[in-house]
């Protein structure tokens, strides 16, 4: 059976680790209605739209 001929050091071993947990940033587009930037996919948090139609009032809207 093959053993370590050398212990794997925590900063070598953390390191190989540390790949898995990295933090991506956010794909964003700028949306076809108000060109705010808008994740793909999903409804515009700025005007309430989603390919070409009202889905939800927007925020400002309902508070006033």
């Amino acid at each position: 059976m093959a053993v370590p001929k050398r212990r794997t050091t925590s900063s070598r071993r953390d390191m190989r680790r540390a790949q898995h947990d990295r933090i991506t940033a956010p794909n964003l587009i700028p949306c076809p209605n108000c060109s705010a930037p808008a994740m793909p996919h999903r409804v515009c948090t700025e005007c309430g739209h989603y390919k070409g139609r009202a889905i939800l009032k927007p925020q400002a809207a309902e508070e006033s």
